[in-house]
């Protein structure tokens, strides 16, 4: 029963995570690069903030867990997470060439795959007495695989997508559409993106050991990771903010309002599926192949809610049914791979 519980946790937090992007649309009259560092304030410092200070017990702090711990694997976790920020600006422009559905679909099939699979391996090479690598079983190798062929299908839908439907049909559905180019940068952005894992696997012993509730372990990590995030964006977008001289963005205060309140909210949703992840964590203890493969599955389960959000926003409208069927195949394949696992062990 626990495992079901923090399987459903973990699909909260992707769908959550899944419909951060539906607030961002009702951002007004601000470019690009402004509401995306001020929606990552509240994703990657705020939130993240408030959730790792339910880690630290009464009569501890934070400060006392960061200066106490130790120092290369808390830099190796925010450098992972600087990283990952790479994987989160191209992130965005895959979606803008792609649309939602299938531009999360490869960035994060690509991110689940390899972020399940680098973490083990980098941790073996700079800590083989910990025996990392012994995590990587049969099952949990089996587990991305299929992840990774339910991706691939939903690809090959894409690619029909792009053939089937003329230049007028693709704008229509995403105004950037743009097969070849979307997809080296998806295939780009999950590749960085699965350092958000690597780094969670280097800060993965930043807590308080027994006294931290199981639930909450790895949320002190994910803050240094989004940490590092944040600093990439920052830079990325206040380059932008001067290049295109989109300062006076921040000045305009009859839209603060609504704007605050809707990165805020885009915001929780995305930090949603993090918090959801070590909240899932800890109902998973009992199976060390689900435990490993945590990660691929809120990845998994972010594609197939973002799908559904592809076909709510008419994203495929237009594709032919053969499409449309394997699609759902691909969505089929992704949330069978989030149980064959534990299955077959």
């Amino acid at each position: 029963m626990d495992i079901v519980i923090g399987l459903l946790i973990i699909a909260i937090g992707a769908f959550c995570q899944s419909s951060c992007y539906v607030p961002i649309n009702k951002i007004k009259d601000w470019s690009w690069e402004s509401y995306w560092i001020v929606q990552g304030v509240f994703a990657w410092l705020l939130f993240p903030l408030l959730g790792a200070l339910l880690a630290v017990p009464e009569g501890h702090s934070l400060c006392e867990l960061f200066t106490g711990g130790s120092s290369f694997n808390i830099w190796m976790t925010v450098f992972f997470g600087v990283l990952w920020g790479v994987g989160g600006l191209t992130f965005g422009l895959s979606m803008r060439y792609l649309g939602v559905a299938l531009g999360q679909s490869i960035a994060l099939g690509t991110c689940a795959g390899l972020g399940t699979i680098m973490g083990p391996v980098l941790l073996n090479m700079f800590f083989p007495e910990l025996n990392a690598l012994e995590s990587l079983t049969f099952a949990v190798i089996l587990g991305v695989v299929v992840t990774l062929v339910g991706i691939a299908i939903i690809g090959v839908a894409g690619g029909m997508k792009a053939a089937s439907l003329s230049e007028e049909e693709k704008k229509a559905a995403v105004k950037d559409f743009n097969f070849p180019k979307g997809l080296a940068i998806a295939l780009l952005a999950g590749f960085m993106s699965g350092c958000f894992n690597v780094g969670l696997e280097f800060g993965k012993d930043i807590n308080f050991s027994e006294l931290t509730d199981p639930m909450f372990r790895t949320l002190p990590a994910t803050l240094l990771v989004t940490l590092g995030g944040f600093v990439t964006n920052a830079i990325y977008c206040f380059y932008q903010n001067s290049k295109n001289k989109t300062w006076g963005d921040y000045k305009k205060g009859n839209v603060w309002v609504n704007n605050i309140i809707f990165c805020a909210l885009a915001g929780g949703l995305w930090y949603s599926q993090f918090f959801g992840l070590s909240l899932g964590k800890g109902f998973l203890t009992e199976s060390p192949t689900l435990m490993t493969l945590a990660f691929c599955i809120l990845m998994a389960l972010n594609v197939t809610f973002s799908n559904v959000w592809g076909i709510i926003l008419k994203e495929w409208k237009g594709c032919s049914q053969k499409t449309i069927t394997v699609l759902v195949i691909g969505i089929i394949v992704l949330i069978a791979s989030t149980f064959i696992p534990e299955l077959l062990k």
